[in-house]
């Protein structure tokens, strides 16, 4: 049964432009997301527009929207594919764990500067 659907957009261009990016990565990202981006060189905005948009989602899906849980206890991991998954910490996962969340759906794109992601939660 599905327990929530959460899509979010986030602008690439926003992150590149920041004029504290490095701050903003440190404050809403995990240590292994911020190698990840790291990783993609020129495209590393694409990547942390995407996986910003996945935290959204997911809180969305949740039905709660920012605040409910901080954003670095969801994070965005790569599969050995290259298949994004979350992973959760904290209030994150007690809420999920609290909503009967048995699997949880993601899917991530990006392309020309702007990022999407979608998310569905399945108890």
């Amino acid at each position: 049964m599905i327990i929530g659907i959460g899509i979010d957009l986030c602008d690439a261009e926003r992150i590149r432009r920041m004029p504290e990016r490095e701050r903003f990565l440190a404050r809403y990202f995990t240590q292994a997301e911020r190698d990840y981006i790291a990783s993609r060189g020129v495209n590393g905005d694409d990547s942390a527009a995407a996986c910003y948009a996945a935290k959204e989602a997911f809180l969305k899906a949740l039905g709660t929207g920012i605040g409910a849980a901080g954003l670095q206890e969801v994070s965005v991991l790569h599969a050995e594919s290259g298949a994004p998954y979350l992973s959760l910490t904290g209030k994150a996962l007690q809420l999920c764990q609290e909503k009967g969340v048995q699997h949880m759906h993601l899917s991530i794109t990006h392309e020309r500067g702007l990022a999407a992601a979608v998310v569905i939660l399945e108890a």
